[in-house]
């Protein structure tokens, strides 16, 4: 006897009757024997594999299937055999066939010593091509092996003997052909299958119930199968968010929720907004090529207010001592931080209070690395008014990170070129086990917002968000979170 428990429906005893004790059968054998569908199969397989009624049996076989250039060859024909053609044309030397685009620099090599292997053709001594001897309704091994792997990927078993040492010719080739190892999966009933299925032989056809036994009245005189609510269903993988755009999204959310109003703005900024108005001096390291993308040949043409120019140039001049050059404040750049969009605002608006957020993408000419990218998603805020502290700016700083689930935080004193005083956020990172730096944050110098004629304060402060992302998402390097990693993006818990 069996666990009593134990419940077949339709499509378990379909694949069951269709499976011996002794006889492993293939997914594909059960797929034409049971005339059942793949999905159902693979789900039968499941549950059945759950409930200990089949035993599964696997092996590797081999499989090869036609690379890039293997697929370019079985339209195009293999280079040896594009190379006959060129000469058929009338083409009398390398050169000559080099002119004639069938065939690349990279390939003539052995194109001629394959063609002069199949005995096609030889190379005289004044580097005239002969042909030998060629009839093109005959194939040379490489290419019916080609021809006969197609599309598809074959079995190795499936591969004559003279199939085989043509495939390792092939093989030598660079992307000719690929080997592919995959496991094949066998069936067979288990003794307790067989019971239960000995014990089951008289099992409800039907296990839904339609439209069809309503409307006759049929369902009255129907047992139906019944409903295994434990069984294993087929994993989903329904399209979802990136998680970086969730954390956007989260981040957008905590801004509105405290008062903030969102703004945005281009992407390519003029060297004024971008630097001069934030009192960044016109050689500063920042400002080289090495670390900032310029856009070439792009000049800005509308200057700002002439009262404005002058009150940055003037700012500059007393604040660095040295000779501000306009034309290179209008030098076009991919910007490198957020900020050009804020002062913008600030300085056609210029309100009296204002709490304000921008989200968006920033480029840095950085080389690549575990903890840098050269484009990434900055945040930031701004709140003015009459009487705004520090000390405001350090509670806002809480509340928002709050929003965020970070509870841990302090502040640290350090230096930013346009705000002063400057703090550095740190937040503990429980995983790490240790105190991590994350935004930056501080109040605009009078040498910002005097030439913008900024009445009030001006709290800042904004940073990269792929920071938070990696403290977030326990990821050891930014770049993992654009290398889509299909098993990382399905399976990541969406509500953390």
């Amino acid at each position: 006897m069996v666990d009593s428990e134990v419940t077949l429906n339709n499509i378990e005893v379909t694949i069951l009757k269709n499976l011996d004790i002794t006889t492993p059968v293939g997914f594909d054998e059960l797929i034409k024997s049971t005339s059942l569908g793949l999905d159902q199969i693979r789900r039968g397989v499941e549950w059945l594999k759950y409930k200990e009624l089949i035993v599964v049996d696997d092996k590797t076989e081999f499989f090869y299937e036609l690379d890039s250039n293997g697929i370019y060859s079985l339209y195009n024909g293999l280079p040896e055999r594009r190379l006959i053609n060129s000469i058929l044309d009338g083409k009398k030397n390398i050169s000559e066939v080099l002119s004639d685009k069938k065939i690349g620099p990279s390939e003539i090599n052995i194109a001629i010593a394959k063609a002069k292997l199949n005995g096609w053709i030889k190379l005289e001594t004044n580097g005239q091509f002969e042909i030998i001897h060629h009839n093109k309704s005959i194939q040379s091994d490489e290419e019916i092996l080609i021809n006969k792997i197609n599309k598809y990927k074959i079995p190795k078993n499936e591969l004559s003997n003279l199939d085989l040492i043509t495939l390792k010719k092939l093989l030598k080739r660079p992307k000719f052909i690929k080997e592919v190892e995959e496991k094949i999966f066998f069936y067979t009933i288990s003794e307790k299958g067989l019971d239960l299925l000995k014990e089951n032989e008289d099992i409800p056809k039907e296990s839904k119930l339609t439209v069809e036994l309503l409307s006759t009245g049929n369902w009255k005189n129907v047992s139906f199968s019944k409903l295994d609510v434990q069984a294993p269903v087929p994993i989903s993988y329904p399209g979802k968010k990136h998680p970086l755009t969730d954390l956007i999204d989260e981040i957008r959310h905590a801004f509105i929720s405290l008062g903030f109003t969102e703004i945005e703005g281009d992407l390519v900024q003029s060297s004024f907004w971008n630097f001069d108005a934030l009192f960044t001096p016109q050689d500063h390291a920042a400002r080289e090529m090495q670390d900032t993308f310029y856009i070439q040949n792009l000049v800005e043409t509308e200057n700002p207010d002439s009262t404005l120019i002058q009150n940055v140039s003037q700012s500059h001049k007393l604040g660095w001592n040295y000779e501000w050059k306009i034309e290179d404040s209008r030098r076009s750049v991919l910007r490198t931080h957020t900020t050009p969009v804020t002062l913008k605002y600030l300085s056609d608006v210029k309100p009296d209070e204002a709490k304000i957020f921008t989200i968006g993408r920033v480029f840095r000419n950085e080389k690549v690395s575990y903890k840098h990218l050269v484009e990434f998603n900055q945040i930031e805020g701004i709140v003015t008014g009459k009487d705004v502290t520090l000390r405001d700016l350090m509670g806002i700083q809480k509340e928002f990170y709050s929003k965020l689930g970070i509870k841990k935080i302090m502040f640290w004193p350090t230096f930013f070129p346009y705000t002063e005083p400057s703090l550095q956020t740190m937040i503990y990172n429980d995983n790490l086990e240790k105190w991590v730096e994350l935004f930056g944050m501080g109040i605009f110098r009078p040498e910002v917002t005097k030439p913008l004629n900024i009445p009030n304060p001006v709290l800042a402060w904004g940073g990269g968000i792929e920071r938070i992302a990696m403290l977030r998402y326990g990821l050891n390097d930014v770049r993992d979170l654009y290398t889509n990693d299909m098993n990382w993006l399905r399976n990541l818990t969406k509500c953390l």
